[in-house]
Formats: structure tokens, C-alpha cells, sequence
């Protein structure tokens, strides 16, 4: 799954790009986040070993073992317009006394690829799939991720599957996991369901094709809606953030434009949280250990609440995520233009999730930003390794079979995923940095509007408007303060090093 609003960068097939006299644009971001890879300890190429592993995989997965037959349900999946590793489809269907029954259907990953592959050992060194604009370095090849371990449209596929009921205010009042046989109705977008939903745009072909579809979508939105109002009165924080995409002409790099949530990108986010949440309750049933996605209560709370008094705000002196929303939710409504970067410097005070074994009868410390006590994340297998190793718990959970993981394996696991994920948003970043330093480095001498996002001993920062990038102030900061707005000229761009440099007008 690409992150939402992007164009398709080219799938890494394990070969080193070899860089004409005059490179484009693609091919020179795809060898700077080749070397950014190297550089970070991850793995570009496939080894040897799980290429051949790959050729011998000639389908999907055959249907074993007990398997509850799904396929007559109208299951779609969401993802972004240029998506083919599909995780997830969901389905949605009304029950007596105004429940729902929420089913959200996660591909079967480990039945093509079992523990201790070849495979798998790539899989476990780099833990995920990493974006780069030019390039993307998936964790499984992707002859699995978007063909045969995906959940294509078309295509009948073997899955676990999450089966949630909700109250009529959005309240869970029963789930179960278990494996089934599904098939993917109809592959949509985020963008144009989202317009569809909100009224701005017609219906997606599939949709209007697709009897029942149309309605079983409004009815899931419905449930979203509720899920998203409820977890926030609990805590969850409505936190903004101004990714950039970049977006291509051919192999040219022609912008950057902001990546912004939508009522559908909304929908598959709360199924998510609440299958994840279900996944985690039921290893805990199941007397089994799980590898929990965490986010502890902020240690830098004192900086937090002194935040808010600068904002003429009053937060208590300990952490409470429900005060702390409160707080998101008015100064959203009374700056909006100043609401990112109040977000940003939130989640930085917060600080990184991480991956932590909760052992049976263990007491995990839940996740603070999500308002959700027990949360494992389990529904992206293809591209997340600890989602991989969730899977195989619940499937040995399921069967009845001894766990397929050694509890000082799952905690080095745990400590080696949070590690590479690290990583890897570094190495995103990173190249996001040398592709808005491209995009730029035909443009010194231009002026741009901008506002003040870090001032500190260690340097100024400015985030641009138009395209929406961030660069180091190195002339005339003298005295500006975050929020201050300012004009400023671009000096120069360091495209290997992702370095913008701006003066002050």
C-alpha cells in the first residue's frame, strides 16, 4: 500500500540502476535511495535464495485446513489509485436492534511464505516495504505482494478474517477470528470513494456495477464515522500532519502536493484499528504471547503542558490524552492555518511507537495517540513483518498448535522491528528531502512565502507553501520565533543530501 495521493513509483527488482550520461529524474532519486538503503543496513536486493524460492511458486495458495467459505459476501477493498499490494478487504452487514457486523478480511501472507524461508529471512531483515518517490523497495517480490499473496479484484483468496460487531453508538459488543475463502469485488480508491461518499463525485465504475455495493459502502461509512467520534471523546488524538507526494511527468519530477485525509482513508483507518485491537484481545484468550504496537504515555508531558499555556491553554500535570484532544480540537477550529505545525510539534513531544512482546496475563501499556488499550498490528502481512509474525501466532492460536516463535526470539524481534522501522522512515525521508531539493534546483533566486517551524541553537527552519517543502534558514533568523511568516529566497539546493538552504528577504 502506497501512501495516499502518491503517483506509482517503479517496483525495485533487485537490480542496480545503471545511470545513462544525462540521468531523469526517477533514475537519480532510485540511486540516491538505493545508496540511503545501503547506508541504513537494509537489503535492497532479493539474495539468491528467495529468487529461487519465488520461481517455484507458481499460484495462489491452495484452500486448506478449516475455512469458512466467504466468497458470496461483497467484499472490496480500498487503497490508493496506484495500490496492487491489496491486505485488506472489508464488508459490512446491518443486524437487528441497530448493530453492524463489521468483517475485515487480511491476506493470508505465510501460507506462500512459511517461517524460516528464504523469504521470510529477507522479510525478517528489512521488517517492511520502504517508499521512496522513484522507487519502491517492497518486503516480499512483488510476483506475491500484488499477485499471488494479494487480494486482488477478482480473485478468490484464502484470508483471516476480523468479525466485528458493533452497538448502534459504535461500542463493540462481540468479535471472532477466523480463516476463510474470500473474493475481492471491486478494487477502489480512496479519492474517488471519498467524493462519491461526501457528494463531490459520481459513483466508481465498480461500484455502480456491482449490486448492493453502493449501499453496503454508506453503511460501513456510517459505522467509521461512529468508531472515529467515539475513539476521539476517549482520547484519540486529531493529529494533522503535511506529507508531501511527489508526483511524475514520464520519468520527470513535474511536483509536490500535499497528501490530505478523506472520508474514505478515514474508514479503512478505523477498521484497521479495530481489527488490530480484535487481533490482540483474542491471542490474549488464546493464553498466547502477541507483539503489541505501543505509543507509552509522553515522558516530555511537562513540555506538552507548557506547550498549551502558551497557547492559553491549561492542561493537568499528568498525561490525559482526552485533555490534550480537547485542547487539538479548539485550536483547530481557532487557527486552522497554524494547526500542522502546532500537530507536528505534538507528535515529536509524544515521541515513536514501538513494538513491545506482551506476554499472557501481561499488562501492555497501549497506545496513547489511538485512545486503544490492546492494539497489534496484524492487517498489512505483505508489506509489515510484524504483522507477518502476528499472523502466524493467531494461525497457530487458531489450530491449536505450539507457538511457532520462542518468547526471547519475539522480544529480539520486537526490539530488531522497531529498529528497521526507524530506519526506514529515515530513509524515506531522507529521499523525500533530495526530491524536493531537485524539484528546486532549477529555482534559485526565487522568493516563496513561508512560515517559521523550528527555531533553535541548532538552526531555523521555514516550511514553504508552493510546492510544500521545508529548507534551513541560514540568512537573516535573527529573531524569528515558530509562526513567525516570512519571504524568503531560495540560496541554494543540495540534491544528493536533501539540503534546501533559504535566505530572508
Amino acid at each position: 500500500m502506497n501512501p495516499p495521493g502518491s503517483v506509482p513509483p517503479s517496483t525495485y527488482n533487485g537490480t542496480k540502476p545503471a545511470l545513462p550520461a544525462k540521468a531523469t529524474d526517477r533514475a537519480t532519486l532510485a540511486a540516491i535511495a538505493r545508496q540511503v538503503m545501503i547506508g541504513r543496513g537494509f537489503e535492497p536486493d532479493f539474495p539468491p535464495a528467495a529468487q529461487h524460492e519465488l520461481a517455484a511458486i507458481t499460484g495462489p495458495a491452495p484452500a486448506t485446513g478449516p475455512l469458512r467459505d466467504l466468497r458470496n459476501l461483497l467484499w472490496a477493498s480500498i487503497d490508493n489509485d496506484d495500490s496492487r499490494d491489496l491486505d485488506q478487504l472489508t464488508v459490512a452487514e446491518a443486524l437487528p436492534g441497530g448493530q453492524v457486523r463489521i468483517l475485515v478480511a487480511v491476506a493470508d501472507v505465510d501460507a506462500l511464505v512459511p517461517k524460516g524461508s528464504a523469504l521470510d529471512g529477507h522479510a525478517a531483515r528489512n521488517t517492511t516495504s520502504i517508499y521512496t518517490p522513484a522507487v519502491i523497495f517492497p518486503m516480499l517480490p512483488a510476483g506475491l505482494s500484488t499477485d499471488l499473496t494479494s487480494l486482488n479484484e477478482d480473485q478468490d483468496r484464502m484470508a483471516l478474517v476480523a468479525d466485528l460487531v458493533f452497538q448502534a453508538d459504535g461500542t463493540l459488543a462481540a468479535s471472532e477470528l477466523y480463516r476463510a475463502q474470500v473474493h475481492n469485488r471491486a478494487k477502489l480508491a480512496y479519492n474517488s470513494v471519498a467524493a462519491w461518499l461526501t457528494g463531490a463525485g459520481p459513483a466508481p465504475r465498480r461500484i455502480a456495477e456491482t449490486p448492493g455495493l453502493d449501499e453496503n459502502l454508506r453503511l460501513q461509512d456510517r459505522v467509521a464515522q461512529q468508531l472515529t467520534g467515539l475513539r476521539h471523546r476517549h482520547g484519540a488524538l486529531s493529529l494533522q500532519t503535511l506529507e508531501a507526494q511527489t508526483r511524475f511527468a514520464g520519468d520527470e519530477l513535474a511536483s509536490l502536493e500535499l497528501d490530505r485525509t478523506n472520508r474514505a482513508t478515514q474508514l479503512i483507518e478505523e477498521f484497521m484499528v479495530a481489527a488490530n485491537a480484535a487481533t490482540a484481545l483474542y491471542l490474549a484468550a488464546k493464553h498466547f504471547p502477541s507483539l503489541r504496537r505501543v505509543l507509552r504515555d509522553p515522558e516530555r508531558w511537562a513540555r506538552i503542558v507548557q506547550l498549551a499555556a502558551d497557547l492559553g491553554e491549561k492542561l493537568p500535570a499528568a498525561p490525559d490524552a482526552v485533555a490534550l484532544e480537547g485542547l487539538l480540537t479548539r485550536q483547530r477550529a481557532a487557527a486552522p492555518e497554524k494547526f500542522a505545525d502546532l500537530s507536528l510539534a505534538v507528535i515529536k513531544l509524544i515521541g515513536r511507537g514501538e513494538y513491545a512482546l506482551d506476554l499472557p496475563g501481561g499488562a501492555a501499556p497501549g497506545h496513547f495517540a489511538l485512545a486503544v488499550k490492546d492494539y497489534a498490528h496484524s492487517t498489512a502481512p505483505n508489506r509489515r513483518f510484524p504483522d507477518l509474525i502476528t499472523q502466524r501466532l493467531l494461525k497457530a492460536a487458531m489450530a491449536g498448535a505450539p507457538l511457532p516463535y520462542a518468547i526471547p526470539e519475539l522480544t529480539a524481534l520486537a526490539k530488531h522491528c522497531t529498529e528497521q522501522e526507524d530506519a526506514a522512515t529515515k530513509v524515506e525521508r531522507q529521499v523525500n528531502k533530495s526530491a524536493a531539493a531537485l524539484l528546486l534546483s532549477g529555482r534559485i533566486g526565487a522568493q516563496f512565502d513561508a512560515i517559521v517551524t523550528g527555531a533553535a541553537d541548532k538552526g531555523t527552519w521555514v516550511r514553504v507553501y508552493q510546492p510544500p517543502t521545508e529548507g534551513r534558514l541560514t540568512a537573516g533568523f535573527k529573531d524569528l520565533k515558530v509562526g513567525d511568516r516570512v519571504r524568503v529566497q531560495l540560496l541554494h539546493t543540495d540534491v544528493q543530501r536533501g539540503f534546501i538552504d533559504f535566505g530572508r528577504v
